[in-house]
Parts: structure tokens; sequence; C-alpha cells
């Protein structure tokens, strides 16, 4: 049974660990969330806390065990769907009073929800059978919010058995993962980010679940996190042809979001978003035509009408008007907000110091790094431990991480077996192969710095969750990867707190100056490309022809904004003022910049 969600936002997925059991703390709540599976040796130690607080009994999967990866992702998601049905049978049991979790559940509902309106109807209502009548409506009402999961696709390392022998690729990360997912309890859904990854989409094939039964349910559910309309059409496209449905595409700012920053070629959210609102009618009916024909092949069950396909953003969203704008102007079927979450102890899992250095950062704190080993840009936080461990390492003379879990191990430049770059080994390596290179001071200081750049995500990105549980790990050092958006809220906050920004109740934002979204965004996406010139140094014909692109898009772009302005009805006209000034200083800045080609290169 499909039951619409009754908020308009979502929590996504954040980091390994911050969200790891967001669903235990907000599902009750109706609110959705996901769960990265790309962990199991955290997911493992997260079930056994569990248990143990469940005071249930715990049987370890070691990995000497077959499959343990999919079976240990498999445990925890049916743990914790046991954990939120629990939950709720005890909320709905809950008389309806002042202070209680059911009372709360209705309090953070949006005002636009029927369901909160009758709520609010039920209270005002003499003591009564009427009354008591509604409230036993109004709990058979109460839903629970959707237990997602996460699987970054070509997150894929293969692995061997225990003897060092290669396994078979349906053992590789990202498999097993989805074999975790589909072979647990859970209706839900697998968010498929960072990229297409063919041996992963065909595996999907393989489990019933994935297609249509006879009523033409889908038990486990697709959403692929794509950064433009090309990127939905061409995936949506490969997953229909198998007869598997996308059930939503949730847009993501190219860098005004946490974690991994995934830049378009200069193409701004406004203007995908605007895409997505123009051709998404013809894009569902095209998709719907490929995976119908696809399941009748297949000689399997067939949609007899459209099914439901939504659009969902997310990335940078920072005031209820936001929140509206996005919902009302582009028509999506629901936000995500994410790094502000990491500031209400409620909802996800930062330690208490790294807590208190988030609630009281300033702007600058927050900026694009080199961390990652997967080459991408990444979202960084100077305050963490993490990034003041990698410089104590590079201060002893001995940078790199010791690299235990190898989930991002890919580079085989030194050696057979795959190994990462934020590694101590593969860092030492690197280094005595650039002090060979003979460079001058400034290209030597230069090129260290893009080799000890890099540090250990895997556990980085995972300690904070066992530092706040007081889980054992001989890793207490924290990566954390906020959006640039977080610079705009301090302090921390409670749920209700949180709920009651993103709805317009409240508002939490601090001081600090804060341009629209989408004026942040064009800002960011401005200094990438500047920075990427200079960088450079010298340009051959081609990266030429990809910058000049690339400030097309931007220069579109901030025509786009521009013309978009005056709909922003909830906003006043100062506002609308200062955002056409913030975006003619955009347009004097990427106008001024020369782009300068080196004829000596090759094209």
């Amino acid at each position: 049974m499909n039951i619409p969600p009754l908020h308009s936002f979502h929590i996504p997925v954040l980091g390994l660990g911050y969200s790891i059991d967001t669903p235990v703390k907000v599902a009750r709540f109706g609110i959705s969330s996901v769960i990265s599976i790309v962990d199991d040796q955290l997911v493992e130690k997260m079930r056994e806390f569990y248990h143990q607080q469940q005071h249930t009994p715990y049987q370890p999967i070691t990995d000497m065990q077959e499959d343990f990866r999919a079976k240990r992702i498999c445990c925890y998601l049916n743990l914790v769907q046991e954990i939120v049905q629990q939950q709720m049978q005890q909320l709905t049991a809950l008389p309806f009073e002042a202070n209680n979790e059911l009372y709360q559940y209705f309090q953070l509902l949006p005002e636009t929800a029927a369901i909160k309106r009758r709520f609010l109807e039920m209270n005002s209502m003499p003591e009564g059978p009427a009354k008591q009548l509604l409230q036993q409506q109004l709990r058979q009402l109460v839903t629970a919010g959707a237990i997602d999961v996460n699987i970054m696709a070509k997150v894929d390392r293969m692995n061997t058995d225990a003897e060092g022998n290669a396994l078979p690729s349906e053992y590789s990360d990202a498999l097993s993962a989805l074999r975790g997912f589909a072979q647990s309890n859970l209706q839900s859904s697998v968010i498929l980010s960072a990229g297409y990854n063919p041996r992963l989409y065909n595996y999907i094939e393989q489990f019933a679940g994935f297609f249509p039964d006879e009523n033409g349910y889908v038990k486990k559910k697709i959403i692929l996190k794509v950064s433009d309309f090309r990127s939905a059409l061409v995936q949506g496209k490969l997953l229909a042809k198998k007869g598997i449905w996308v059930s939503e595409f949730r847009i993501e700012s190219g860098l005004n979001c946490g974690g991994h920053a995934f830049a378009t070629e200069g193409l701004l959210l406004g203007p995908i978003l605007e895409e997505f609102k123009t051709k998404r009618a013809a894009l569902a009916e095209e998709l719907l035509s490929i995976c119908n024909a696809a399941l009748l092949a297949r000689q399997q069950t067939t949609y007899a009408t459209l099914p439901a396909l939504k659009i969902t953003v997310q990335g940078g969203i920072g005031t209820a008007n936001e929140n509206d704008f996005l919902l009302e102007h582009y028509a999506v079927n629901g936000t995500g907000w994410g790094s502000p979450f990491l500031l209400v102890p409620e909802a996800t899992n930062v330690d208490n110091t790294t807590l208190q250095q988030l609630a009281t950062a300033q702007q600058d704190d927050y900026y694009i790094s080199d961390a990652s080993p997967l080459g991408v840009p990444f979202n960084n936080f100077r305050k963490s431990s993490a990034e003041a461990q990698r410089q104590q390492r590079m201060d002893k003379g001995r940078p790199g991480s010791p690299c235990m879990k190898k989930y991002l191990s890919a580079d085989t430049e030194f050696t057979e077996a795959p190994i990462c770059t934020a590694s101590r080994q593969y860092q030492h390596l690197k280094i005595k192969q650039l002090e060979e290179k003979n460079l001058s001071p400034e290209e030597y200081q230069k090129a260290l710095q893009n080799i000890t750049s890099k540090d250990c995500l895997c556990e980085g990105l995972g300690a904070a969750t066992l530092l706040k549980e007081n889980i054992p790990t001989a890793y207490p050092a924290v990566t954390i990867c906020p959006g640039p958006n977080l610079a705009y809220f301090s302090g921390v906050h409670t749920l209700q707190e949180m709920v009651d920004h993103i709805y317009g109740r409240l508002n939490i934002l601090n001081s600090l100056y804060r341009p629209n979204m989408f004026v942040n965004e064009l800002h960011l996406y401005i200094d990438y490309w500047k920075k990427n010139i200079e960088n450079a140094c010298t340009l051959s014909p081609k990266q030429v022809k990809y910058f000049q692109s690339f400030k097309s898009n931007l220069l579109e772009g901030i025509q786009y904004y521009k013309l978009l302005a005056v709909q922003f009805k909830k906003e006043s006209s100062q506002y609308i003022t200062v955002m056409k000034d913030e975006l003619d200083k955009a347009m004097q800045v990427l106008t001024s910049q020369p782009i300068a080609i080196d004829s000596t290169l090759p094209t």
C-alpha cells in the first residue's frame, strides 16, 4: 500500500554514521530518513548496540561467515524496522495529552497536512464520544516515516575470501549492500548515488521485490540521486529497459551540499529544476513505455496506470520561504534538509566535542577540500579532530592513515592489489616518487599538499557515532562533511525547533547575512570555476572549450535568476533588489575573468 508522506521534507544520508540510526530517532514522527549501508562493520556495531538497548539476544555475524556483508546489512535493517514498529505501537497507544510523543507527532506536522487540521479540530472539541471517535481515527492515520537506504554506486570494491581468492562479482561491496537491502523486510527505497555502475544496475533485476506484483505494488523502490535532467533520463531509461521503475529522482545541488561535491558543467540548480518541471510528464510517459515493454518481454505484470514518479530536491535550502518556493514554483514532491540536522542530537549522531564545534563555527570553517580518496571535491570542516590528526601526522613525518577497512582502495600505481590514496602506504610511496623529480620548492610543496590532503573517510565518517554512543573504537578522529549552508545555523537545536524552522513557525538562522540559496550556489560555482582555471596554469584548446562552456552555463543561469526573482512572492521588494544586485556583481566577475589559451599545447 502506497501511503503519501505527511511531511514535505526528508533527512538525506549524512556521511557513514551520522544518519545510520536516524529512523530509530525520527521515523515514529512520520519523518523519512536515509541510512548509509556502505560500512558493514559500523552497521554490525550498531546492530550490537541496539540489541543491548533492547535487551534482546545478539548473535555476531563475523567476517568468517559466507556473505557476511549482506547478512549484516539485512539483519540491521530488519532490527531497525522492528524497533520503529514497536515505537509506533507504543506511540499510538498513548493518550492525547500535551508533552507526550503522540501529541508531538501532530505538533511536528505542517499546517498543510489534512491530518494536522483534524488534530487541531479535535483539540478544540469538548470531551465526549465525538472527540473520542476522532481521536481513534487520528491514531489510525498515524504512519511512520520511510526507512530508506543509500548506496554509493561506484564504491564497489571487489572482495576475496579468507584465503585471498577472488570472490564472484556479486560479493563486491555495492552488490552485497544491495542484496542486504533486497533480502530485508523493509518495504522502502534504495537511493543510488555517485554515478552509474553497470554491474550494480544489472544486478537489481535479480530480485523480485524491485518489480511490480500482481497488484502493481513495488516493495523495493529505486531512487536515483541525479545532478541534472540528462542524467535522470539516461539512467532512468537504462533501468526501464530492465523493467525497473524509478520511483523518484532526487536532484542535489552540485556544490551546495554536504559530503562529496559532484559539480555540473556550470548548470545551476534553478535551470535544472525548470527543465524537470517542463519535461516531467514526457519523462514519465517515455519511461513507462520502455518499462512496460520490458516487463511484457519478461512475462511479468505491467503497470496498468502511470506509477508515481516523484521529483525532490536537496542542497543548500535554508529558509521556509525557499522550501515553499521549491514546492510551489517547481511542483517538487519534497525537499531534503541534511546538514542543519547535524545540530539536532535527537535526529543525528554527532559527538559532543564536534557538536559544540559546529554550533560555534564561523563561515570559513566550512570549505571544499581534496580530502576524498575518490578524487572528488569533498566538503570539509577545519575544526574536526580528523583534520587535526592529519596535520599532526604530517608534522611527525608520517603522513597518511593506517588503512583498516579498505572500502576506498582503488589505486594500483604502486601495488598489484588496490590501495587507498589516503593510506600511509600509498602516501609514503608517492612522496618517495615525488622526491626523485627534483622539483622547485614551490612545485614540490604544491605536489606534496595534493598527496597528503587525502584523509581516511572510512573511519572518520563513522567515528562520531561510536563516540556519541560510547562504543569502543580504535579510531576516535572525527571527519564531518557539512554543506556550506550550515554556516548560517548556530547552536544546538531540538527536533521541534528544526522542523518548526522548516515550516516557518520559527526562525533559527544566525545573524550572518545569507543570500538566497540559488545565489549561494552560484557563488560556489564561480569560485570553483576560477580555482580550476588558476590550477590549470596553462590551458589547452580543449580545456578552454570546457571552461567557456562552463562560463556560458553560469551566465545563462544568472539571466534565468534575474527573471525568476520576481516570482519570490513571499520575499520583500528589498530582498529581490539585493538578489538582483548580487546577480549583476556575479556576472561582472565572470565576464572580467580571462581564459587564456596556450597554443603550444596539443588539442
